[in-house]
């Protein structure tokens, strides 16, 4: 799941839907993702990002992806 390419994906796929539509996957609050840690994650890519986003963010490692932004396609 950490690859080069799920890490490029974290810092520039944006959300595509709910009160964060639009806000690149690793700037999603913290609190939004442990909602749906314990809701349920979207099922495929969207919903393993965000639990890999999620655990950067528990890591702090959020500001070693946000540099990557915007450096290559979803």
């Amino acid at each position: 799941m950490l690859n080069p390419e799920n890490i490029q994906k974290l810092a520039n796929w944006t959300m595509p839907f709910g009160k964060y539509h639009g806000r690149t996957l690793i700037d999603l609050p913290e609190e939004y993702l442990l909602w749906f840690d314990k809701k349920g994650f979207p099922e495929g890519e969207l919903g393993s990002l965000m639990q890999l986003a999620l655990a950067m963010r528990i890591e702090g490692l959020e500001n070693v992806i946000r540099p990557l932004k915007n450096t290559s396609d979803k």
